[in-house]
C-alpha cells in the first residue's frame, strides 16, 4: 500500500536506537500504527495530573490511564494501568496513583508521563469482540503474523492461526476464518458479526509493517475490538531486535540444481577411508557402490592400500586421475576438514559425511569449520550424521546400508538414520518403487529445501516424502514446496508435534509462535500434505500416486456391511472428506441392484449375502456417474462372494471404466479372515490402494489425495 507514512516510523526507530532501547513506548507505538493506518482509541500523553483531566475531557469519559516509561513494560503488574475514570477527579487522582506506583514498582525508572486512552465500549450492547492480531520472528520461518480470539479463548484454548509475512487479502480472510471459534466472529445468538473485511485489513498492515521494517521483532496488538463497523487495537506493542533482520545464506534456484544434478548423477565417486576390511563403514560404502551396480567411476581413497575390490587406490583424492563430483566421507570427524579442503581443491560437488561427532555431540565448532572450508571451495555438504543416499536411477548407493533396486517414483528423506532403516525396510516390503532415499542427519548444509529442488525437475520423481525434526530455513522450505507442490504431492511427518511448553515469550504473540500450529499452518499453505506418523507417512507415499486425481467432492461408499460403513464414514469426517449427498435418481439407479433391506443413500450398504454381481453393478454404477468423484468400497467376507473373487471384479470393472477414459480414485477397506489379505494385495498391485482390518488407512490415502488435489487446484467445487 502507497498510503504509508514509512519515515514517520523511521524517526521512531532511529530514536529507539540512540537511546539503546528494545521496546517502544505506547506513544511510539500509537505513532507507528497512525503511519500504517491501524486505527488506535483516540489519546494523548499527559506530564500532570491537570493535563490528564484536559485531555480526559477533550475525548470524553470513560479513559484509561496508563504509565508512560520505556523501563516499565509490564504496566499492569506495576500498578501502571486504571480502568473507567469516569470523572475529572478520578483522572486527577488516577494520575497521582500510577505515578506513585511506578515509583515503588522502579525507582530508577525514567517516567515519560500517564497516557490518556478513550475507553471504547466492550458490553454486549456494543457488538465487539476481543482478538489479538500479532507479528513475530520465528526463529524457523522469520515473519510471520498471527490472528485469534482475544481475552481467556486465546490464552487457555490457544486458538490461534499463523501465515507468513507478507500476507495478501485472501490469506488474511483465511486466518479469520481458520480459527476453531470462527463462528463467534459471524455473529451468534443475535449478535452482529464483526467487519471480516476491517480485521482482514488489519492483519495485512501489520504484514506490511514487519516486512518493511524487519528489525520489529515483534508488535503484539491485544486486545482488538472487533465491532460490526471496525477494528480498533486498545493495546499496542512493538519490540526491537537488529538480529530479527538477519536473513539466512540462501543459494539461488540454480547454484541449487548445478550442485545437486553433479551429487545426484556423479560420473565419478571417491570413497574417502575405503576399506577392504569387512565390517568398516569404508568397505560397506565400496561394496554398496560396486554391487548395487553403479555404472560410473570409484576411486578408492585410502593412503595405505594399493587396491580395494579390485579397483586402484590412491593415498589422497588430488591423486586421482580426472574429475570426481562426489566424495563419500567414511573416516573420523577430526580428519573431515583436511580432506574436505583436498577434495575441494579437486572440484568436487558434493561432500557426503557419513561420520558422526559433530554438531549432533555439540562439537558445533568442528561442524562451523567444515561449512567454511566448503562454503570456500563451493562443495555441497550432505550430512554431517547420515547413511548416506540412495539415486535408483542412477543404480547409485552411497551409503553402510544395504544395496535398493526397486525403482519407481517416490523420493524419501530422512533426518533421522533409524528412520531411514524404516523407510529403507517398508520400501522393500511393500515392494515401493523408490527414486531416491537421503539422509540429511545435522542439515550442516544440504536440507530438505535442495531436494526439493532437485526432485522438483526430476523426471522420475513423482512424489517426495520427508521426515523432519526441524527446518533450518522454514521460509525457504515453504516458498519451495508451495511452488512444487502444484505438480509433485509433498508429504511432510514433522517430529516433535507435541513438544511441551514453549519458549518463554514476552508477548501473547511469541508464546502462542511457540508451539506446532505455526508449522501446521504454514506447511497446509504450502499445500504440503502432513503426516501424522512414520507409517502415514509411508503409506500416503506408497498409495497417493497410484491414485488419479479426483475432479470433485462427491465421495461415496458402498459397502457390504453396515458396520463398516459407520466406520469408513466416520473416517471420511476425519480426513476431511464429503460424503455426496445422493441424487434422487441415482438413488433409484443404485436401488435396482440391492435388496429391499439394504440401504441406499450414502453409505451404500449392499448387504453381505450379495453375489459378487451386485458389488460390481453397484461400483460401475459410481463409476459412471460423472457426479461421483471417488468411491471407498467397503468388503465384508462371505463366502457367496469370496475375498479374491471381490478383488478380481473389482480390478476388472475399474480397469474397464480406464480404457474408456474414466479414471476416478477408488479405496477400498476388507474386512474378513486372513485370505483377505491377498485380495488387498491384489487390489493394490493393480491401483486400488486396499487394506485388511482397517477402515482408517484406505480413508487416510484417499484424504491425503484430496489434501494435495485441492492445495493444487485441481478439485473442482
Amino acid at each position: 500500500m502507497s498510503n504509508y507514512d514509512r519515515e514517520a516510523v523511521q524517526r521512531v526507530l532511529a530514536q529507539v536506537a540512540a537511546d539503546g532501547r528494545d521496546s517502544l513506548t505506547a506513544p511510539e507505538g500509537k505513532t507507528v500504527c497512525d503511519a500504517y493506518g491501524i486505527t488506535t482509541p483516540d489519546e494523548g500523553v499527559a506530564a500532570s495530573s491537570e493535563e490528564a483531566v484536559e485531555l480526559a475531557e477533550r475525548m470524553g469519559f470513560p479513559v484509561v490511564l496508563k504509565i508512560v516509561s520505556p523501563d516499565i513494560l509490564h504496566k499492569t503488574e506495576a500498578g501502571g494501568v486504571l480502568v473507567g475514570m469516569k470523572d475529572a477527579a478520578q483522572v486527577a487522582h488516577g494520575y497521582r496513583t500510577i505515578i506513585a506506583n511506578a515509583r515503588i514498582y522502579n525507582p530508577s525508572a525514567a517516567i515519560v508521563g500517564v497516557q490518556v486512552q478513550q475507553m471504547l465500549p466492550t458490553d454486549k450492547n456494543s457488538g465487539a469482540q476481543e482478538v489479538i492480531v500479532g507479528a513475530t520472528t520465528d526463529a524457523t520461518f522469520g515473519k510471520i503474523v498471527a490472528f485469534g480470539l482475544g481475552g481467556v479463548l486465546v490464552e487457555v484454548l490457544k486458538d490461534v492461526t499463523f501465515r507468513l509475512a507478507p500476507t495478501d487479502r485472501e490469506q488474511a480472510l483465511s486466518m479469520i476464518d481458520g480459527i476453531a471459534a470462527a463462528e463467534i466472529l459471524r455473529g451468534v445468538r443475535g449478535a452482529e458479526p464483526a467487519d471480516r473485511n476491517a480485521i482482514a485489513d488489519l492483519i495485512t498492515r501489520v504484514s506490511d509493517l514487519v516486512t518493511d521494517f524487519p528489525q520489529l521483532s515483534e508488535v503484539d496488538l491485544n486486545p482488538v475490538l472487533a465491532t460490526p463497523t471496525g477494528a480498533t487495537a486498545v493495546d499496542v506493542r512493538v519490540l526491537v531486535d537488529t538480529d530479527a533482520a538477519a536473513e539466512p545464506h540462501r543459494f539461488s534456484q540454480q547454484e541449487i540444481l548445478a550442485a545437486m544434478n553433479r551429487i545426484m548423477r556423479p560420473a565419478a565417486v571417491a570413497v574417502i577411508g575405503a576399506s577392504a576390511e569387512d565390517g568398516k563403514i569404508g568397505n560397506s560404502v565400496m561394496k554398496n557402490l560396486v554391487n548395487g551396480g553403479y555404472r560410473g567411476e570409484i576411486h578408492p581413497i585410502n593412503p595405505k592400500a594399493a587396491e580395494i575390490l579390485e579397483r586402484k587406490a590412491f593415498a589422497s583424492i588430488a591423486d586421482v586421475p580426472g574429475d570426481v563430483d562426489v566424495a563419500v566421507f567414511a573416516i573420523p570427524a577430526k580428519f573431515v576438514p583436511q580432506a574436505l579442503k583436498e577434495a575441494g581443491e579437486k572440484g568436487v560437488a558434493g561432500a557426503i559425511l557419513i561420520p558422526s561427532g559433530f554438531g549432533e555431540t555439540g562439537n558445533h565448532e568442528l561442524q562451523d569449520e567444515v561449512v567454511r572450508i566448503a562454503r570456500e571451495h563451493d562443495v555441497r555438504i550432505l550430512g554431517p550424521n547420515i547413511y548416506g543416499y540412495y539415486y535408483t536411477p542412477e543404480h547409485l548407493s552411497a551409503t553402510f546400508c544395504t544395496p535398493y533396486d526397486v525403482q519407481g517414483g517416490v523420493a524419501l528423506s530422512s533426518q533421522s538414520g533409524g528412520i531411514g532403516m524404516a523407510i529403507l525396510g517398508f520400501s522393500r516390503s511393500a515392494r515401493m518403487g523408490v527414486s531416491a532415499i537421503v539422509g540429511v542427519g545435522n542439515k550442516a548444509d544440504i536440507d530438505e529445501d535442495d531436494l526439493l529442488t532437485f526432485f522438483e525437475h526430476d523426471e522420475h520423481t513423482k512424489l517426495i516424502a520427508m521426515h523432519l525434526e526441524d527446518l533450518k530455513d522454514g521460509r525457504s522450505f515453504a516458498e519451495t514446496a508451495k511452488r512444487v507442490s502444484k505438480s509433485k504431492p509433498v508429504v511432510v511427518l514433522k517430529a516433535g508435534r507435541t513438544a511441551q511448553g514453549a519458549k518463554a515469550a514476552s508477548s501473547h504473540t511469541g508464546a502462542l509462535a511457540g508451539n506446532d500450529k505455526v508449522y501446521d499452518d504454514i506447511l497446509r499453505q504450502s499445500g504440503v500434505i502432513r503426516a501424522p506418523g512414520l507409517n502415514d507417512m509411508l503409506e500416503y507415499a506408497r498409495g497417493v500416486p497410484l491414485l488419479p486425481t479426483p475432479r470433485g467432492e462427491n465421495v461415496v461408499i458402498i459397502t457390504g456391511a453396515g458396520g463398516s460403513g459407520v466406520l469408513l464414514s466416520d473416517a471420511c469426517v476425519d480426513n476431511g472428506l464429503t460424503l455426496m449427498s445422493i441424487p434422487d435418481d441415482l438413488d433409484r439407479a443404485f436401488r435396482e441392484y440391492i435388496p429391499p433391506f439394504g440401504a441406499a443413500g450414502n453409505p451404500v450398504d449392499i448387504t453381505g449375502g450379495e453375489p459378487p454381481s451386485t458389488y460390481r453393478n453397484t461400483i460401475a454404477l459410481g463409476l459412471a456417474d460423472e457426479r461421483v468423484h471417488a468411491l471407498i468400497l467397503g468388503y465384508w467376507h462371505t463366502i457367496v462372494t469370496p475375498p479374491m473373487v471381490f478383488a478380481e471384479l473389482v480390478v476388472d470393472v475399474v480397469e474397464q471404466y480406464r480404457e474408456h477414459g474414466i479414471h476416478k480414485p477408488v479405496v477400498a477397506s476388507l474386512s474378513g479372515d486372513v485370505e483377505v489379505e491377498q485380495a488387498a494385495e491384489f487390489l493394490y498391485r493393480h491401483g486400488i490402494v486396499a487394506y485388511p482390518y482397517t477402515t482408517e488407512k484406505p480413508v487416510a490415502v484417499l484424504g491425503a489425495k484430496y489434501r494435495w488435489a485441492r492445495a493444487a487446484g485441481l478439485v473442482q467445487g
